[in-house]
């Protein structure tokens, strides 16, 4: 900690020294035309050598700039860049003073030549209507990193320890590669794997579902979306990367993946294999696949899964043995019709011990639960593709998007627990021995049609949409409940359930805008919802005669079904100016609710219908290029399920039996969302604030009744005013002069909650407060030293009226550190120190841990190879205990982690552009 301090202190003595020597040149831009200030223009100087960047900044809204700089001494060129304007170029021999450049004037190009501008003089940063755009070479990172790397060096782009980007303060969840999916949409393939040279520019933009896509709507969304676009000489060519790696303990991985493109066509494919719990193929060349297991060991519910179409990967409990094989496609087959898919197959196998003690909270004491399991898991899984869009004409497109999946699974769980009141008095134990092999079908469909026309703001929309799932399960069930307390017999079970559950939707929607002026449109639509569900359970007792299970168990045996149709026909208005995009919608929902069972030979029919007023608003108002407000309310409903509505005994669990209440309601429920957010590129400075919550008119509550041996019976009911909130805030800022680059920053996330329930027919309430702020410190000293510490402090407090206690508190502390040395050449060091401390945990769960990773690695032959050592948990302390406080319980949870392991690993890369080898850009230059 001494080191790090002292590295921390240096830091800051050299912000201070910079300010001391460095001074500003500043001036003012207008058009030409008009004689008025212009906002958001690029102004940065460039060496006239080489034209690489030395700083930038952004005008203001009244058109001033002003850039702090160390004295130049060798020629530089101030320019003046805004798209759709000629752009201003000035030779400066030397820069040694501060300089007012006055009045600089932007005449507008009479000829919109695009492409040659952005070629010719591309800025570092262009804020265009509804986009963001960064010019990858103005942000200069270490040779041979990944587009994640180049992304952390854009201002106002932050990515956290779990992989989340925001870009001022919006969550970016689709990340697309040349307007297109690289595997997925989320993109961390692309991220973690594609080289950030072959970038040319980075496009953010507001998320737009694929109806306001076609139709060019304005987003509904507080969403964002970034689109990497590739460098036309980098766009033909093969590259990839190979890794094996084995160590201690017989851990190991393995992986690859081949990258192929010419053009609009893309061809990827990966492979990976290994059995430390991750993904496999994010071969970052410090932390790569050691980063997961840092998250699964802390004291939340992140568990450090990573998701591609679906599957999951690296997440869970326990130690995952997985292999995945999978294709990326992309290409225009013919002109104006454009196509992508993919293709995964893989494999998990997961084998976990755990350890859980729960406390049941009831009116008049309470159910303390020990349990202990071993769980072996077997899957496998194939996971299909497609996106297809043709361009009819210039007004007219059609989307079509196919997805198929199947899975296979085979699962064993050996389980003991026992439960004990407040008295410590023995009320059950319970042993069970189960083994489920389940097979899934799923396909999932979206058709989507818009036709515009020649008046601005008029089309027509046209969408359908599908999903079919089915599921089948053969479950086997020996196990024996033994009831200490009350006259509840005891319950031995050796029987075999055999489910067939199946999920039909089918959603079509046709909506129709008419412009009634410049920027107010009118919006009618109609659309039809189908969904029909139904779980289908036969079950058979073990005969010993015939050595089967063949012998009928009705008490376990059911069919149950539920058919929602809902017509909704709706109307609204849109306003859509320059800064500023509003939309009213609403309607009535008429929907018809069925649900059917048949259970010891009797029918159970439920019949009804609603009608149901719906509406929703967002508005987004972009006070200036940099600041921005974004609000949104809808009014949701949702339907109960037939199990939750039904009049129908369950009794798989002989622990927890369930009945349905016919009387039942709907959840009702008010959304609303508030985000503010303002970025000054000049200064590079941003914050965002965010709130937002959801409060039931109505909501669905579990009634659970305790019997005297600690069994309980569960039914539902229907709870009001209640309601959970959010709120945060985030503040960054960064400094990034000569070699010296600082990011530092604070946010703080909260949640509150109001919830309901009953336990033994009374009504409780609990008040539950959340509170995680936290702060981080980045320093980069070139290419040679980044340091990275960060702190996050958690509070958890839960208040309860009618309950045996009157309260819970939680803290968990957390600190992390990482530390990557880039010296000398070729050679890199890094290491990820984190310490974890919870306050209240039962015994015999430890409160805290370290958890310490460390890698070396060395690239020789011309950085085609790089040899690496890992050694991960160097302290052999990982853990993972897990507290979860909810309105009825706090369960502490303790599973099988990855322990202390070394590994040797070698890395072979292949870049090829255009038949020549790949140039490296150079962070100096």
């Amino acid at each position: 900690m001494p080191k790090h301090f002292f590295t921390f202190v240096l830091a800051l003595f050299s912000v201070c020294s910079f300010s001391q020597n460095s001074f500003h040149i500043k001036g003012k831009i207008i058009e030409e035309a008009t004689k008025l200030p212009m906002e958001s223009v690029t102004v940065y100087l460039s060496q006239a050598k080489d034209s690489t960047l030395v700083d930038y900044t952004i005008t203001d809204k009244n058109g001033n700039f002003s850039l702090a700089v160390k004295k130049i001494t060798q020629p530089v060129f101030l320019k003046v860049s805004m798209e759709g304007f000629e752009a201003h170029k000035q030779s400066l021999n030397e820069l040694l003073k501060a300089t007012d450049f006055g009045v600089i004037t932007l005449k507008e190009q009479s000829k919109m030549l695009n492409e040659v501008v952005i070629k010719a003089e591309a800025p570092p940063i262009r804020i265009k209507k509804d986009t963001l755009e960064f010019n990858a070479a103005s942000f200069k990172v270490r040779p041979d990193t990944n587009v994640e790397t180049l992304l952390k060096q854009l201002p106002g782009v932050e990515i956290d320890p779990e992989g989340k980007i925001t870009v001022n303060g919006k969550e970016v969840t689709q990340i697309m590669v040349n307007g297109k999916p690289f595997f997925d949409k989320d993109g961390k393939v692309a991220l973690q794997n594609l080289p950030s040279d072959i970038i040319n520019k980075i496009q953010v933009s507001d998320l737009k579902t694929k109806k306001e896509e076609l139709s060019g709507q304005a987003s509904s969304s507080d969403k964002a979306t970034i689109n990497l676009t590739i460098d036309e000489d980098k766009n033909k060519g093969l590259f990839g990367k190979f890794m094996g790696g084995y160590g201690t303990d017989d851990r190991y991985e393995a992986s690859g993946l081949v990258n192929y493109f010419k053009d609009k066509r893309k061809i990827s494919v990966l492979a990976s294999s290994n059995n430390i719990n991750s993904i496999g193929f994010s071969m970052d060349e410090i932390f790569d696949n050691m980063g997961g297991g840092r998250s699964r060991s802390m004291y939340y519910n992140d568990n450090g899964s990573f998701g591609v179409n679906g599957m999951s990967f690296g997440g869970g409990n326990g130690i995952t043995q997985s292999d995945l094989v999978g294709i990326n496609y992309s290409d225009e087959l013919v002109k104006n019709f454009e196509s992508s898919g993919n293709y995964f197959f893989s494999d998990q196998h997961t084998k976990n011990n755990s350890r859980v003690k729960q406390a049941n909270f009831l009116p008049s004491g309470g159910i303390i639960t020990d349990a202990t399991s071993q769980t072996t898991s077997d899957r496998f899984g194939h996971n299909l593709n497609f996106e297809f869009e043709y361009k009819i004409d210039s007004t007219a497109s059609l989307v079509f998007i196919p997805r198929f999946s199947k899975s296979h699974g085979k699962d064993r769980n050996n389980s003991f627990q026992f439960s004990t009141d407040e008295a410590n008095t023995l009320l059950n134990e319970s042993s069970s021995n189960i083994f489920n092999e389940s097979d899934g079908n799923s396909f999932n469909n979206s058709i989507n049609f818009n036709k515009s026309f020649k008046r601005k703001g008029r089309y027509i929309n046209a969408s359908f949409d599908n999903e079919n799932n089915k599921d089948e399960i053969l479950s086997t069930n020996i196990s024996s409940t033994i009831y200490h307390v009350g006259i509840e017999p005891d319950d031995i079970r050796d029987q075999q359930k055999d489910n067939r559950n199946l999920r039909d939707n089918y959603n079509f929607d046709i909506s129709y805008s008419e412009p009634v002026a410049d920027s107010l449109s009118i919006n009618l639509g109609l659309g039809y919802e189908w969904k029909k569900s139904s779980e289908d359970r036969k079950a058979y007792d073990f005969d010993s005669v015939s050595g089967s299970y063949s012998d009928p168990n009705a008490e376990l045996t059911n069919f149950m079904s539920s058919f929602i149709k809902t017509a909704r026909p709706n109307a609204g208005i849109a306003i859509g100016k320059k800064n500023f995009n509003f939309n009213l919608s609403g309607g009535t929902a008429i929907s018809q609710f069925d649900n059917h069972s048949f259970y010891l030979g009797s029918t159970t029919d439920l019949n009804k219908k609603y009608m149901i007023p719906y509406g929703s608003m967002h508005l987004n108002y972009k006070l200036n290029k940099s600041k921005q407000i974004w609000m949104n309310y809808n009014f949701e409903y949702d339907f109960p399920t037939a199990s939750q509505v039904l009049p129908v005994l369950d009794m798989a669990n002989p622990l927890n039996t369930f009945f349905g209440n016919p009387d039942l309601n709907l959840n009702k429920s008010h959304r609303v969302y508030f985000n503010f957010n303002d970025y000054d590129y000049p200064s590079r400075t941003g914050y965002y604030i965010y709130a937002g919550g959801n409060f039931y008119e109505s909501q669905i509550v579990s009634s659970t009744v305790y019997g005297q041996g600690g069994q309980r019976a569960t039914t539902y009911a229907n709870v009001s005013d209640t309601y959970s909130s959010w709120f945060g805030a985030n503040w960054s800022k960064s400094i990034k002069k000569e070699a010296h680059k600082y990011r530092f920053g604070a946010g703080i996330s909260s949640n509150l909650g109001f919830s309901k329930g009953f336990t033994d027919t009374e009504m409780y309430d609990a008040k539950a407060l959340r509170l995680t702020p936290r702060v981080f410190f980045n320093y980069d000293y070139g290419e040679l030293l980044t340091i990275a510490p960060s702190y996050n402090f958690t509070y958890n407090e839960t208040n309860y009226t009618n309950y045996s206690i009157s309260s819970t508190v939680n803290r968990i502390h957390r600190f992390n550190i990482q530390t990557t040395n880039y010296w000398p050449k070729n050679w890199v060091f890094g290491n990820d120190f984190g310490y974890t401390y919870n306050s209240n945990i039962s015994d015999g769960f430890k409160k805290d841990f370290y958890l310490w990773n460390t890698s070396l690695s060395y690239s020789f032959y011309n950085k085609k190879f790089t040899a690496k050592v890992k050694v991960y948990d160097m302290l052999n302390q990982n853990q993972s205990a897990v507290r979860t406080i909810s309105a009825t319980t706090i369960r502490d949870e303790e599973n099988t982690v990855l322990k202390r392991y070394a590994m040797f690993s070698l890395t072979y890369k292949i870049e090829k552009f255009g038949g020549k080898e790949k140039p490296s850009r150079n962070w100096n230059h």
